[in-house]
């Protein structure tokens, strides 16, 4: 089915939540997703809108009816069994491929055994990434990331996860959400804390570069920092989490847009949590 774009006249919408669309814009443009409709939400910025959930939840992979919603979308059949929703897809560096028991060894050779690039990003801090090349910079736009730079391009995922791990022993690889919403994070000179690293873990960089190959694991000196704004008027001093699953009806003053999240006067909310929900969008 055709999408369609809901302009800011209409006041009604109704599909299954996907995570929102980002564009890179200044500041950063958000979608939403329901179904093949799609509302521009920066338009709606200081206007009062609802979500409310209809209580269906079709998984988003084969669309069957579920009671209860498994890594962020998926019934619980297909959360066993998709190699998507492995634990190896939250730590690479755990790949079980050459094992020979990858759920889905057809699906692994085209996901997997594809460049990745590594990242520091500042979105509640300084923090360490992975992912594809073509999810960039949407990656660090749905974690909120106010400053992002690559810094390694590796052959494969694991790859990625064993340069990321390594990495983790000084940085971490998790965005503190709440802290990220308060819009509380200073600048980070991202170029002089990669040199440091760099120095810092050369001999470990070394042990892998002779694990996989002298070119397995590519610097990435090219690159500038990428700098993201995000449509915010004012970020809450006090975090409060919104859940469907407690509370049909959210909203109130959408008061900004950050990651994932919609911030709003009575608290914010994270759609990419809810992929799956039916949920009718409402504007006063």
């Amino acid at each position: 089915m055709p999408q369609q774009l809901i302009n800011v006249a209409e006041t009604s919408a109704q599909g299954t939540l996907q995570k929102m669309a980002l564009e890179a814009t200044a500041p950063v443009s958000y979608t939403l997703r329901l179904g093949t409709e799609r509302i521009a939400l920066n338009p709606y910025l200081d206007r009062v809108i609802h979500l409310n959930f209809t209580g269906r939840i079709l998984c988003v992979n084969c669309g069957r009816k579920t009671n209860k919603s498994f890594s962020q979308g998926y019934c619980y059949p297909c959360f066993k069994k998709l190699a998507q929703c492995d634990t190896c897809i939250m730590r690479p560096e755990i790949c079980h491929f050459a094992q020979g028991t990858c759920r889905e060894p057809e699906w692994g050779e085209r996901h997997c055994f594809q460049p990745h690039v590594v990242y520091l990003a500042n979105s509640s801090g300084l923090k360490v990434g992975i992912t594809k090349p073509s999810q960039l910079p949407t990656r660090w736009l749905d974690q909120g990331a106010i400053q992002a730079l690559p810094i390694f391009e590796v052959d494969s995922r694991q790859q990625s996860g064993m340069v990321e791990a390594l990495l983790r022993e000084k940085i971490s690889d998790r965005t503190q959400w709440q802290r990220m919403l308060k819009g509380q994070n200073a600048p980070v000179d991202l170029l002089a804390e990669r040199d440091d690293l760099l120095r810092y873990f050369e001999p470990g960089l070394a042990q892998l570069r002779e694990q996989f190959g002298a070119q397995s694991i590519r610097e990435i000196r090219d690159q500038d920092v990428l700098e993201l704004d995000y449509p915010v008027l004012a970020y809450p001093t006090k975090v409060v989490s919104l859940n469907f699953d407690k509370q049909s009806r959210v909203g109130g003053r959408l008061m900004g847009m950050k990651g994932q999240y919609l911030i709003f006067d009575s608290g914010v909310i994270n759609l990419r949590k809810f992929g799956g929900y039916e949920v009718m969008f409402e504007a006063a």
